[in-house]
């Protein structure tokens, strides 16, 4: 599928998930998890926006250039903004939502299928634990090397066309996140995860775009792993 369907999985699962009490109840409170630690590390981030600027560009004296110096501080804003909002999701993802993504992942399951597909577990803190040996190096490793590219790149004169790259890798890897939950969940070897990825690329890519509009991110993914999971399902039959 490509980058169009990407986007309609993305806003066919939030409307499911608006819907469904249960899957509203979680994405809210995940939404409200990720938003709490957004409010922090944006008011911190953007605290030093100043400082930042002047390191990348002092403010020219005068002439056309100092409107080009407003829009790439206007620029630097929304950038920030959108790391506030990845450092966010990853902290909070990685201490309190794995579990909530999971389970929203379960209740889709079972609004299509009618029933959940049985799995091999133990007890749920060993469970707990896979999900999160699992969210490491399918997020958390990617999304954090991801913003590294993007700090080192605003030292360089092609920095918008490595933030650029860098920042759609961030969400494909966010977006696999989400359509990866069902086959973790089965146990699946993590080399055919990672391939599954590769065969679907342009949809992860169309999927996490939505990620990127700064406010409204938090939103689709405090929902994402319902139109995930649809995703997933439907490429099943």
């Amino acid at each position: 599928m490509n980058l169009y369907y990407g986007i309609k999985y993305n806003i066919k699962g939030l409307i499911l998930a608006l819907k469904t009490p249960k899957l509203l109840m979680l994405g809210l409170l995940r939404f409200f998890i990720v938003l709490f630690f957004t409010l922090v590390i944006s008011g911190l981030i953007l605290y030093w926006h100043d400082e930042i600027l002047l390191m990348i560009w002092k403010i020219p004296e005068s002439g056309w250039l100092v409107y080009v110096w407003k829009l790439v501080s206007w620029l630097l804003s929304v950038f920030l903004a959108v790391i506030a909002m990845v450092l966010s999701y990853l902290i909070a993802q990685l201490f309190f939502c794995v579990f909530i993504m999971d389970y929203m992942s379960r209740i889709t399951e079972k609004i299509i299928l009618g029933r959940e597909v049985p799995i091999e577990q133990g007890s749920w803190i060993s469970f707990f634990i896979h999900l999160i040996k699992q969210e490491i190096p399918r997020a958390i490793i990617p999304v954090v090397i991801s913003l590294v590219i993007m700090l080192l790149g605003l030292m360089t004169p092609v920095s918008p066309i490595i933030i650029i790259i860098s920042s759609v890798a961030a969400v494909v890897f966010l977006a696999w996140d989400n359509t990866d939950l069902i086959p973790a969940r089965r146990m699946e070897p993590f080399n055919a995860r990672i391939k599954f990825l590769r065969k679907h690329l342009m949809f992860h890519v169309g999927f996490g775009l939505l990620f990127l509009i700064p406010g409204l991110n938090i939103l689709f993914l405090s929902f994402a792993p319902v139109g995930a999971t649809l995703f997933y399902l439907e490429l099943e039959e």
